[in-house]
């Protein structure tokens, strides 16, 4: 079994903008968690602290990259299948993101409302010199998205149960399974998010 290290909310902030602020010009980190770990939350905290060291920084949600609800709940409004493979668009989120930003410094912030089910009609931004996007939401590993770092957010079956609503609870297994394949570059035991711990 890894150890793990327990660390201060800030703390973490801290060291995850340390190693923001490590890599060179335009770059890319995926914060991945479950809904239930706010991991846009998170990723608002590093993007804070980066910008009081002058270093651009954003936050891109994988909620503003998911599919119309005719390809989401075409099955099944809460079908585990379509979770896992049909409910983000990640090959969207390469393209008009990561891929882009590395190109030419352009990036689309939102493609899909998730509430109104409509575009987004969000615009194309340009990237400030050396600015660091962080891609907030679940199931991020394993897609071929190319990061320049990663952190898991990880929490266990019984902290998922808890912590995600009841109509929601279909992204358990999903996530769970996801969590099991793939390690990230920091591994995060977020089960008390005001008491995480990290491995190693």
């Amino acid at each position: 079994m890894p150890e793990f290290t327990a660390i201060t909310p800030s703390a973490l902030a801290a060291l995850v903008a340390n190693r923001a602020n490590e890599l060179s010009g335009f770059a890319v980190i995926a914060v991945d968690g479950a809904d239930a770990a706010e991991p846009v939350r998170f990723a608002e905290s590093v993007v804070e602290l980066l910008r009081t060291t002058g270093r651009p920084a954003e936050v891109v949600a994988v909620h503003d990259f998911v599919r119309p609800a005719s390809v989401r709940l075409e099955f099944d409004r809460e079908d585990e299948y379509t979770y896992r493979t049909g409910w983000f668009d990640y090959s969207a989120l390469n393209r008009e993101v990561l891929k882009p930003l590395r190109d030419s410094g352009r990036w689309l912030p939102a493609l899909w409302n998730e509430q109104t089910d409509r575009s987004a009609r969000a615009r194309i931004h340009t990237a400030l010199p050396g600015t660091i996007l962080l891609i907030a939401g679940p199931m991020l590993l394993g897609r071929g998205l190319d990061f320049d770092f990663t952190i898991g957010l990880r929490m266990s079956e019984g902290a998922l149960r808890r912590r995600t609503a009841a109509e929601a609870r279909f992204t358990i297994a999903p996530v769970l399974e996801q969590q099991e394949l793939q390690s990230p570059d920091l591994l995060v035991a977020w089960d008390h998010p005001d008491r995480p711990a990290i491995r190693g």
